[in-house]
């Protein structure tokens, strides 16, 4: 379809064109701008754009309610009535939805419904790109190589359903990943953000703190694997508790199959999870993290349902005071489970912590281990949501609170929800890019982590 046929239109046409008990259609308007570069020295850059159109159909039978769902992008103006009939034919041959719900119903449409969407552009990167080329000339002075990559995406969704719903989201996402290597490769170190409008990042003063973690290389120490104290930083801290929210499905927990089961039945909502007055929480509307106040649902799965659309998403708090409060529920698993409807929502903030910075924790550590980030992070058994993963770009000794060097990887086993309840200190709440996640969930905030003993379960041999 032409890119000068408007997104509402398509929208419009398209539900008009259905001939199904219900319609919701889904438009999203792409646009990315990135820069990579590699030995001080920039290497690509480029602009995208693109269009996806999502058509589900309902139809209504004897037996219940079916969905069919057909997603495409490049469809022609020709193409979208065989879109649209693509939908109803899988409607009409599917088996009654098991998720099946009233489409959620119209309300006033959003004022921006009828506008052309949100585009990024390279103008992006206007005052960002220079700043990382002075700070190419700093890293080539100081004898440090800077790798990295940054992407900004700007997705303009509309959504409009048969039932009235008539509404849009403008969602940036911008990502920075920096990495300083030694001139012979031996030394890494890495840091990375999160960012609306790269306005906000700074590439000297990441340079300045990769600078510091390369110094702090310098000297080597070989551990052994064991129980160490541990300092988490929150890019860690996040990628370990967005694993935890994919994890807390209300529907598993009710049946058993998750950390979040009571032995003998039924969840374990109501429970102490932290010692810590821990808050997690979900607000589409929290500053610097904004993210759709209403579900966007492309497909149906544990966590979302089609159905759903365009459902209000208000501030969730999953973990309140350090106690349980919220499963992630759609409208049906809500029914199943009779706990509140609780949607995923686009972003995942931790606070509660005492507000201290992650080198003030530092400087309060006699000896322990400080982390950079953590990658290949798997499941290995789901009823005690145990994960296992690898350390990467810096462990570091803190003695008597100072680094004093760098030590090998290690393999880690632990759970997340085991590491709230054992967690003897959580830092300032800042916002954090999650190293091994981010390239499906960017919007978080965390503090950093005081563990005791976190297990480090053999030596790894990454650098």
């Amino acid at each position: 379809m032409s890119r000068s046929s408007k997104p509402h239109e398509i929208v419009e046409r398209a539900l008009g064109l259905s001939s199904a008990d219900g319609c919701v259609v889904i438009a999203d308007e792409h646009s990315s701008a990135n820069l990579r570069w590699a030995g001080n020295a920039l290497t690509t850059n480029g602009v995208t754009r693109g269009r996806t159109l999502t058509v589900i159909a309902t139809v209504d039978g004897a037996e219940g309610t079916a969905s069919g769902v057909v997603s495409r992008s490049g469809v022609t103006s020709d193409e979208l009535e065989t879109l649209v009939r693509a939908a109803e034919h899988a409607a009409r041959t599917s088996h009654p939805a098991e998720d099946a719900q009233p489409l959620v119903a119209g309300r006033a449409a959003d004022p921006g419904f009828t506008e052309g969407p949100a585009e990024t552009s390279s103008s992006v990167f206007a005052e960002f790109a220079p700043a990382l080329g002075e700070a190419f000339a700093r890293a080539r002075s100081g004898g440090r190589e800077l790798y990295g990559f940054a992407n900004h995406e700007m997705t303009s969704t509309y959504l409009g359903t048969s039932t009235g719903l008539r509404l849009r989201h403008d969602q940036p996402n911008g990502t920075l990943e920096l990495n300083a290597k030694s001139p012979d490769m031996s030394r890494s170190a890495w840091t990375g953000r999160t960012t609306r409008d790269f306005r906000d990042v700074d590439p000297g003063a990441l340079d300045t703190e990769l600078a510091q973690r390369l110094a702090w290389a310098k000297r080597r120490v070989e551990l052994p694997a064991g129980r160490y104290e541990t300092l988490l930083p929150p890019t860690a801290v996040a990628d370990l508790l967005i694993y935890q929210l994919w994890s807390s499905t209300a529907r598993d927990a009710a049946e058993g199959r998750t950390v979040f089961s009571r032995p003998g039945g039924g969840t374990r909502v109501g429970e102490t999870l932290s010692p810590l007055p821990l808050t997690l929480r979900s607000d589409p509307h929290e500053p610097g993290l904004e993210s759709a106040p209403f579900v966007i649902a492309h497909s149906s799965g544990d966590s979302a349902s089609v159905f759903d659309n365009g459902l209000p998403l208000p501030r969730t708090d999953w973990v309140r005071d350090g106690k349980l409060e919220h499963l992630v529920t759609t409208r049906h698993s809500a029914g199943l489970t009779g706990l509140p409807v609780a949607p995923g929502t686009g972003n995942l903030i931790l606070d509660g912590g005492d507000g201290r910075s992650l080198a003030e924790m530092v400087a309060a550590t006699e000896r322990g281990l400080l982390l950079t980030c953590l990658w290949y992070i798997r499941e290995v058994d789901p009823a005690t949501l145990l994960l296992t993963g690898l350390t990467r770009d810096g462990v570091y000794l803190v003695e008597n609170g100072e680094v004093t060097g760098a030590v090998n990887n290690f393999r880690f086993n632990e759970s997340p929800v085991d590491l709230l309840s054992r967690a003897a200190e959580a830092g300032r709440t800042e916002r954090t890019l999650p190293r091994e996640w981010g390239d499906w969930f960017t919007r978080a905030a965390m503090p950093a982590l005081r563990v005791p003993d976190f297990n480090m379960s053999s030596i790894s041999q990454g650098v």
